[in-house]
């Protein structure tokens, strides 16, 4: 609680001798020393400075704090490539029943036969919507999803004497990860154009594809919101020479019930649970990424996987061929569960229309901002859409990230800002299949609004915020996480 001058707030609270806990006696015995129990060069040299505060000032101090929060909950978050989406209160309380909240993931598996049921259901329904029959629920992430796909490709691969296969293709226009998760996966990556239409350039891949091409990377709908129309041509591309395909899934709730990556050729792919299924996110967590993949690749997955045998579930670990683990235990199971609540919430039909609503929603929220902004790519969008604000800073001198922080003082949280990187001064908006078309209006109204204001305005934006224009680039690489003494 240190002092925070730029706020203009006194943010130092504590004060000597105020308290709002009392502990209990202490219940070690006399006899066991503590001096006796730790190493005496782990001890505290002093009593440590913590803060002394009431019970009423502590909070205080935290409710004001929360309610200078932007979350879901309070404000339209149209962040592209993001799905912040509305996460149903009923799938919270469900999750935290205590009959699964308290399980412990050490427990024996006849204890938690609930609990395995469940994720072995999931492990179907997410084997059926992608058309993809064998699911690992362990990634813990997105990026991990990719990554521990990009193991199973690995291990392919070695399996098959084809070593030589180094070369992983990513259009321009991925998700920064997927360069990141090849890298790390002992590939070397090339980047594939991305045409005017802002689609695969196919002679660009055509020129890059060969025999040492491993795996071919490609999200669809793609990061502007496009549906690569050319997908079956490029995976007989790939098959041809012997390569896999993967799918970025972080757009599947645009396809939810409408298409399979599996029928269109896609080899792996991850889910970004937290986002297509619903699940609270942001601020690095949780979140879960499932792999799908085609039978012949099973083996490879991390282990465990849930099976069922006879009328009971295990965990089996029995799989020579897997890449082992990806993370501590099982996966990230509260994610998963409120996800599994999700889809039997909806069913095949209630997935179906998600998209669809999510489809609508972005290309009517596309047509309103195109009055005053720049829209590169031709309609109709999937589920996002990326504008631009280069007509903004040619005319005014006033960028993306202005309209971005002046957003702020009308009550919404910004888009996503500069990507992807193949439009200038991008501005990716995702509506979701959650928001009122009344929402929409109002924003689009805002977004209209901002593109007519004074410069010098939009340049100083925010301003109804206690903190304007931080150096974000430094709070990004050195956070302060912990209360230091004043």
């Amino acid at each position: 609680m240190n002092n925070t001058q730029s706020t203009g707030l006194i943010f130092e609270l504590s004060k000597s001798g105020r308290r709002c806990h009392r502990l209990p006696k202490c219940d070690v015995p006399n006899s066991a020393r503590i001096d006796q129990m730790i190493p005496k060069e782990y001890l505290a040299k002093q009593v440590l400075p913590l803060p002394e505060i009431g019970e009423i000032d502590l909070i205080r101090h935290f409710t004001n704090l929360s309610a200078r929060n932007m979350s879901i909950d309070t404000n339209f978050y149209p962040l592209g490539s993001c799905t912040m989406k509305y996460n149903p209160k009923r799938h919270e309380r469900i999750a935290a029943f205590p009959g699964f909240a308290n399980l412990h993931p050490l427990q024996d598996d006849d204890t938690i036969q609930g609990m395995l049921e469940l994720l072995h259901s999931m492990q179907e329904y997410l084997a059926e919507i992608s058309g993809l029959p064998a699911v690992s629920l362990q990634p813990a992430a997105g990026a991990q999803g990719e990554l521990t796909a990009l193991f199973v490709a690995a291990a392919y691969f070695r399996d098959k004497g084809e070593t030589h296969r180094r070369k992983v293709l990513v259009p321009d226009s991925a998700h920064g990860t997927n360069p990141a998760s090849a890298a790390l996966a002992g590939f070397d990556t090339i980047t594939i154009k991305s045409g005017a239409n802002g689609l695969v350039d196919l002679d660009d891949l055509k020129s890059k594809l060969g025999a040492d091409t491993a795996v071919f990377m490609i999200t669809n709908p793609n990061t502007l919101g496009l549906f690569e129309t050319q997908i079956q041509e490029i995976t007989e591309l790939l098959h041809a020479q012997g390569a896999l395909v993967y799918l970025d899934g972080a757009n599947m709730n645009a396809i939810l019930g409408i298409t399979r990556p599996g029928d269109f050729g896609a080899d792996m792919q991850h889910y970004n649970v937290h986002k297509t299924f619903t699940g609270p996110h942001g601020g690095g967590g949780p979140g879960s990424g499932p792999i799908a993949v085609r039978d012949y690749l099973a083996k490879y997955l991390p282990a465990p996987i849930v099976v069922k045998e006879g009328d009971r579930f295990r965990l089996n670990y029995n799989m020579p061929q897997s890449i082992g683990r990806v993370r501590s235990f099982f996966g990230t199971i509260g994610i998963l569960f409120r996800g599994y609540c999700y889809i039997r919430t909806l069913g095949p039909d209630g997935l179906k229309q998600v998209s669809e609503h999510a489809v609508l929603n972005a290309n009517y929220l596309r047509a309103r901002v195109s009055e005053g902004y720049e829209v590169p790519h031709a309609g109709p969008c999937m589920h996002e859409f990326v504008a631009s604000a280069r007509k903004l800073l040619r005319e005014k001198k006033v960028r993306a990230m202005d309209v971005c922080k002046r957003l702020l003082d009308y009550g919404f949280h910004a888009p996503t800002v500069y990507f992807p990187m193949v439009v200038s001064e991008a501005l990716m908006f995702e509506p979701t299949e959650t928001e009122s078309k009344e929402t929409l209006d109002a924003f689009a109204e805002v977004m209209l609004k901002i593109a007519n204001e004074d410069p010098e305005v939009l340049r100083t934006a925010p301003h109804t915020h206690i903190i304007s224009r931080p150096d974000e680039v430094k709070a990004a690489k050195e956070p302060v996480l912990r209360w230091t003494k004043a």
